[in-house]
């Protein structure tokens, strides 16, 4: 049953973008008629990707869906869910070791927004041990990423690789 007036928000830092979270934005987009996607500055983590490159590699991932925007946002996730109309709050799960950290996140979360549900959603089987930290650090050791991310991040990982190399 999807709702279709909820508007839901997947945050994230998407640094970058992994088949496991488009299986979770696939997910969500079966439950919402609405899904923000909404990728973080980042100032509590050191990206490899600029906040312009994680929203156009985003953007790409979700061209297919009409009911997905895709925006950026900094400061509190509660100021933009709330300051966008959000209802609901999507997380995904991929292993046990998640959810205690998601789940202490989800009260945190109902504490400042308390008419916001956090609903969480796992990824596919195949796509369950993939985090974009192993993907990031792989693809920097020369490993093969392709089949934890589309091709397009794949090209852009291989190109990111090359010019940090090169600094």
């Amino acid at each position: 049953m999807m709702t279709h007036d909820v508007i839901a928000v997947y945050p994230g830092t998407f640094d970058p973008m992994t088949l496991g979270h488009e299986d979770v934005v696939r997910r969500a987009t079966q439950l919402f008629g609405h899904l923000i996607v909404a990728v973080a500055a980042g100032h509590h983590k050191k990206a490899m990707f600029s906040l312009n490159e994680r929203i156009d590699m985003v953007r790409e991932a979700v061209k297919d869906y009409p009911q997905v925007r895709v925006e950026s946002f900094s400061g509190l996730l509660r100021d933009f869910v709330v300051s966008r109309g959000g209802k609901a709050m999507v997380r995904g799960l991929r292993a046990v070791t998640d959810f205690d950290y998601e789940f202490q996140l989800a009260g945190m979360n109902r504490s400042l927004m308390p008419q916001v549900e956090t609903v969480f959603l796992t990824p596919s089987d195949k796509y369950q041990f993939i985090s974009s930290t192993f993907v990031r650090e792989i693809a920097t050791l020369g490993g093969e990423v392709d089949k934890f991310v589309s091709p397009v991040v794949n090209e852009r990982l291989a190109l990111k690789v090359r010019s940090l190399a090169q600094t």
